[in-house]
């Protein structure tokens, strides 16, 4: 039977699905803090980036193209620096850890693919359970020191109501044995974030870290990159004039949970859960809604245990 945390239910926030960023930042103060949100230069990732330093923080953003960040980035205001950091390549992620000195408070794991055609990074694993989970596993163990000295850290990964698509395969995480399918690779890959803060939360308590994920909602970004508008449209996701759902999202909107998992005074003494629309999801019943619930298997605290030994034996990185 699964062990789910007795915190994941509602809080009765006061915010929602139509919240955007900066409303549930408004009124706190972040100066003095420093933050590094991976992909925070299009998107959600820019939006959150957007109210973190409209809060005062410094954010560092990890980006795999930094040219481009700084141009997307150059409107806004705050504390922002850019740094190089490519998920799916371990030396990259060592650097970029390497290069940062003093307390880090807030770290997103926003960056993602999704249902990209097979490919394999350097060491042969599967990309998207390799840049959307292995890289960020690796990428907190190199700031594990930062996040320790930080006296009060949140770590925030950013998963999908994909995580609904299924479970990791601990056996072979990396269709080896198994033909690849490109809905499956990213609904195991947003179950994998899921569990890593579930473990991440169990292991950062004592150091006062606490750790968070969540479904942003739906919303189109550079995300979808790789899907053709049919099969968005036999999705639901649009229509055939290209008009989106009107269960979608703006991107300030997507990136609300985010910052309200980092920041939020709401959530203190609290982590491991999984949350949507600024708040933390009812675990799913039989014949419950898809929107606002998350899937036992996504929150399942031996199965977070065992994702993070196979996590620890494919990057060679132990932390925690």
């Amino acid at each position: 039977m699964a062990r789910i945390s007795d915190l994941q239910k509602p809080l009765n926030s006061g915010f929602g699905m139509r919240s955007s960023a900066m409303d549930v930042i408004q009124g706190i103060d972040l100066t003095g803090k420093t933050a590094v949100v991976t992909g925070g230069y299009s998107g959600l990732g820019l939006e959150t980036v957007r109210a973190l330093a409209s809060a005062g923080a410094r954010v560092i953003v990890a980006a795999r193209r930094p040219d481009t960040a700084a141009t997307e980035l150059a409107g806004v205001a705050g504390k922002i620096e850019i740094a190089a950091l490519d998920l799916g390549d371990p030396a990259s992620i060592d650097a970029f850890g390497a290069s940062l000195s003093g307390p880090v408070h807030i770290h997103i794991n926003n960056a993602a693919i999704m249902a990209n055609p097979l490919t394999r990074d350097s060491r042969g694993y599967e990309s998207q359970f390799a840049t959307n989970h292995l890289g960020h596993f690796q990428l907190v163990g190199r700031l594990w020191d930062n996040l320790v000295a930080a006296k009060g850290a949140r770590v925030v990964s950013v998963s999908s109501i994909g995580h609904r698509i299924g479970a990791p395969d601990l056996n072979d995480p990396n269709f080896e044995t198994t033909p690849y399918d490109k809905w499956v690779s990213y609904g195991r890959a947003k179950s994998a974030n899921s569990l890593f803060a579930v473990e991440l939360d169990a292991r950062g308590k004592a150091h006062d870290i606490r750790a968070f994920s969540l479904h942003p909602g739906g919303i189109m970004t550079n995300l979808q990159r790789h899907l053709p508008q049919e099969e968005m449209i036999a999705m639901g996701w649009m229509d055939k004039e290209g008009n989106l759902n009107p269960l979608f999202k703006t991107p300030e909107q997507g990136a609300a949970t985010s910052v309200w998992c980092a920041t939020s005074p709401q959530l203190e003494g609290m982590g491991g859960v999984y949350c949507e629309d600024c708040d933390i999801a009812v675990r799913h019943v039989a014949g419950g809604k898809a929107h606002g619930e998350v899937r036992d298997h996504a929150v399942d605290q031996d199965a977070a245990r065992d994702l993070w030994a196979l996590s620890e034996k494919l990057t060679g990185v132990s932390y925690g």
